[in-house]
């Protein structure tokens, strides 16, 4: 172990330090587990991954057509319950069966046919536990027990509905915009075989070895779990079943994020190094720099022994940073802005937030997370003619061509009564997200759980632009508090209802 500590506060009320043995919710880090549990049941040869949902969930829509594979990798296309208008903001506390949370979301239209997209889906995995139900007859976390955290001597990892496992678990904290708070209250029978286990370092430290070691699976049977195939297999997914697979440093990995209410987790291995890296917060509320995949990636990195270059800033003219202003496209979808805000360079994706770049060499700019990276390139006579965008500082990168459309242009805002703003601020909930509005002075700020907040520029009294990620936010009319809003970007309306 080249590092094993924690920082920060179990409990801010006690004041109670953070000790690295401490218990977390370890939210969608679960599906690994489900996933392995599936497996386990596949080689005793009580599942085939080609069997049909309707085997194991006889009454399930459409079940003679969803295998048990497409919900290992999120290619079912079953309805996201976290995605139903509503459930997040007040049903989640209620405490379900496997039987009545499947009764949430199976009525529901489909997103897509099984087998013809991928998307990420909890209700897949849901049904992933329902699965292990059946084919075992325990409940789901009790054959993951039984099967896996007995066995490997894993005392710290457990069902986060068990009342024995939540007395040793460290409490959760979001944020209101100003201060931490308690985290919104869920039932943990919901987040099921999706993201309802708690663990802390040293347990997913074992696990990580054991599972990947080859002392839980099968060589074959490890295989599939960790090779991406069909529309799982395509970038922008790149899932096997209850992992993904990215690189670090140019070095494969495999990897899972969980977020829940009142936590944020990343469990991380490579493979070839044999590195793992466990990071578990008991927060959902966190700077980009301090995300638990951003802290995994760079410690991984520094056990690699090639760390991420540090974000510091080499002296730039005003007028090399004027010159490269202008809007680069990469496909007809896709462009990145780059514009000067207070002598800084910036850069915007379409639909996405506006990042303050740091000059690092010659025409070479980092972002503020310091991993993605760009370059502008420049032709024979010296002008700049593109950039070339680096994710994660990793591989070729992709080009942008400089193109001749104007800047967008910057939103105005209007200065609003403090009354107008306080009907509007509150927390609002759709699908799996909350966003927060709060008044920060005279301005009104907005944001989403586990994202930086950004002012909100009035063009009316329900009225708002949010230019750093191009979106406009419009709040519900009337006298009393906005009873909702609507958040438009990248083309998309999502309806948010008040959660107070």
């Amino acid at each position: 172990v080249l590092y094993r500590g924690a920082h920060g506060r179990a409990d801010l009320a006690a004041g109670t330090p953070l000790k690295p043995e401490d218990r977390f919710r370890i939210g969608s880090v679960t599906k690994q587990f489900a996933a392995a549990g599936v497996l386990s049941l596949v080689e005793a040869g009580k599942v085939k991954l080609d069997d049909p949902l309707s085997k194991y969930v006889p009454s399930y829509p459409n079940g003679d057509r969803i295998t048990v594979l497409q919900l290992l990798n999120h290619t079912s296309g079953v309805k996201s319950y976290t995605g139903i208008p509503g459930h997040m903001a007040g049903p989640i506390a209620k405490d379900l069966t496997t039987a009545q949370l499947i009764d949430v979301f199976k009525d529901h239209p489909v997103d897509f046919a099984p087998g013809e997209q991928w998307a990420y889906n909890n209700s897949g995995y849901v049904l992933v536990g329902a699965v292990i139900e059946a084919a075992s007859g325990q409940p789901w976390h009790d054959y993951l027990r039984t099967t896996f955290f007995e066995p490997l001597g894993m005392r710290d990892t457990g069902y986060g509905h068990d009342p024995a496992v939540i007395a040793k678990q460290v409490p959760g904290y979001s944020h209101d915009g100003t201060k931490p708070i308690p985290a919104m209250t869920l039932s943990m029978t919901q987040p099921h075989a999706a993201g309802a286990l708690v663990s802390n370092v040293d347990d997913l430290l074992r696990w990580n070895r054991a599972l990947h070691e080859g002392r839980v699976l099968k060589s074959e049977t490890y295989r599939q779990m960790i090779t991406p195939v069909g529309k799982a297999a395509e970038p922008g997914a790149r899932y096997g079943f209850g992992l993904a697979v990215d690189t670090v440093r140019n070095q494969p990995q495999l990897q899972h994020g969980g977020g829940i209410f009142g936590f944020s987790t990343q469990l991380s291995y490579l493979p070839g190094p044999d590195i793992t890296v466990v990071v578990l917060e008991n927060d959902d509320n966190f700077p980009g720099r301090e995300r638990p995949g951003a802290i995994a990636r760079r410690l991984a990195a520094i056990a690699l022994g090639n760390p991420y270059p540090a974000p510091t800033a080499i002296p730039v003219e005003p007028a090399t940073l004027k010159a490269a202003e202008a809007v680069y496209r990469f496909d007809p979808a896709t462009t990145r802005t780059l514009r000067v805000v207070d002598g800084r360079l910036t850069a915007q994706r379409t639909g996405g937030a506006r990042s303050a770049l740091v000059p690092v060499a010659a025409d070479e700019f980092l972002y503020e997370d310091g991993f993605n990276r760009l370059r502008l390139e420049h032709d024979a006579q010296g002008r700049i003619t593109g950039m070339r965008f680096f994710a994660n500082g990793e591989g070729e990168g992709v080009v942008g061509t400089r193109s001749d459309e104007p800047l967008p242009v910057e939103a105005q805002g209007l200065a609003l009564p403090r009354e107008t703003l306080e009907r509007l601020a509150g927390n609002y909930m759709a699908v799996d997200m909350l966003l927060k509005i709060f008044i920060d002075g005279t301005s009104l700020k907005a944001q989403l759980v586990g994202q930086p907040a950004f002012t909100l520029q009035a063009s009316s009294a329900v009225r708002f632009a949010v230019p750093e990620v191009g979106a406009d936010v419009e709040f519900a009319g009337g006298d009393g508090p906005a009873a909702s809003l609507t958040l438009r970007q990248g083309g998309q309306d999502i309806e948010f209802k008040r959660a107070e």
